[in-house]
């Protein structure tokens, strides 16, 4: 049998967890103090329209736009699950599967649901919880382990046994993971804007700019208060991520058009549809928003190919905000790998 550590070690190792436990909580709590003064003071300044929200009844035309490809659903026989997707490009090409991050959908991927039909069947997937995907109501239904297991049904329900696998923001996560467990199901990976999950916990504890960074999903821990701040002033803090100056998408290349804008709020804006999302991240922290020395940090676990790509001047939403150069860097990972390998 394996030989216990030492008393010290396991001390040290005691330690360690509960330092970060209460800093986690700490943290959480600090969070949400400054979201509940936000709330009071939106509150004195504007009582009315702090409470107002609107459910959008109607989805925007873009959401049916068939250039993007065709809305199906596929019932995960264990789960139980019935998961929707967008798919583009013909059945029997080889696949390309689109993971997308919070808070979005499948529509996150339109602008590679057009590019890369003529080579791929496309599908873009509403994550477990999202948009039309059926979302379980314990948070114990969305740890990594399910999140897992629900790609490689996915892939096996569609009808393929591998996949290049692309992933951004916890969406990539997801894809570092798929890929980990199941490395004979994902052909190629690429990952956008979130580094391997080793990195992510040591350097979190060792710069607290990072810590700040990613204080707005501690404070998704909480039960329900997340949920109800995103409706506030009907979904300011949703439009504020793809919108603003400091998160926003556009501030160097593409914009949302208001249309784009609408189809984020009338999927968001349905009767729970925030709980599911926001459940992923009460099982495991992890943030969206990263500094770049993490991406660095990265290639010490890749053992393979391994291309790292920065652009500096781009918002968080990378496919979103610079579709053509996002795109182009794909085509030429992808042909590049095809390379090595006929040589």
């Amino acid at each position: 049998g394996a030989a216990c550590p030492p008393p010290a070690r396991r001390v040290m190792v005691a330690a360690r967890a509960l330092l970060f436990w209460a800093l986690v909580y700490s943290y959480c709590g600090v969070c949400a103090c400054i979201a509940g003064l936000r709330l009071l003071w939106s509150i004195g300044r504007r009582p009315g329209e702090t409470f107002r929200w609107v459910v959008r009844e109607n989805p925007p035309a873009c959401l049916n736009d068939p250039s993007l490809g065709t809305h199906c659903y596929v019932r995960i026989k264990d789960s139980g699950l019935r998961f929707h997707y967008v798919a583009a490009g013909e059945r029997g090409k080889p696949l390309m599967l689109l993971l997308h991050g919070f808070p979005e959908f499948w529509y996150s991927w339109r602008h590679q649901l057009r590019e890369f039909k003529s080579e791929y069947r496309v599908v873009a997937l509403d994550l477990r919880g999202y948009g039309e995907t059926d979302a379980p109501s314990h948070k114990e239904n969305y740890k990594l382990d399910c999140l897992i297991t629900d790609i490689k049904d996915i892939l096996e329900s569609l009808g393929y046994n591998k996949c290049v696998l692309i992933g951004h923001d916890w969406g990539g996560m997801i894809a570092w993971l798929v890929a980990i467990c199941y490395p004979e199901m994902v052909t190629k990976l690429i990952v956008v804007n979130f580094p391997h999950p080793s990195v992510f916990t040591e350097y979190i504890l060792r710069h607290p700019s990072q810590l700040i960074k990613s204080g707005y999903y501690f404070f998704f821990q909480m039960p329900w208060f997340p949920e109800f701040m995103f409706t506030v002033n009907d979904f300011k803090v949703l439009k504020g991520l793809f919108t603003s100056q400091a998160t926003g998408i556009g501030r160097k290349g593409c914009r949302l058009t208001a249309e784009d804008i609408e189809a984020y709020l009338y999927v968001f804006s349905q009767p729970g549809a925030l709980t599911g999302p926001i459940n992923h991240y009460r099982s495991i922290f992890r943030d969206a928003f990263m500094e770049v020395e993490m991406a660095e940090m990265t290639r010490i676990y890749v053992k393979n190919h391994f291309r790292l790509t920065i652009l500096s001047e781009a918002s968080h939403w990378l496919q979103q905000d610079q579709p053509d150069i996002v795109n182009k860097l794909i085509w030429t990972f992808l042909k590049e790998e095809t390379t090595r390998k006929r040589e």
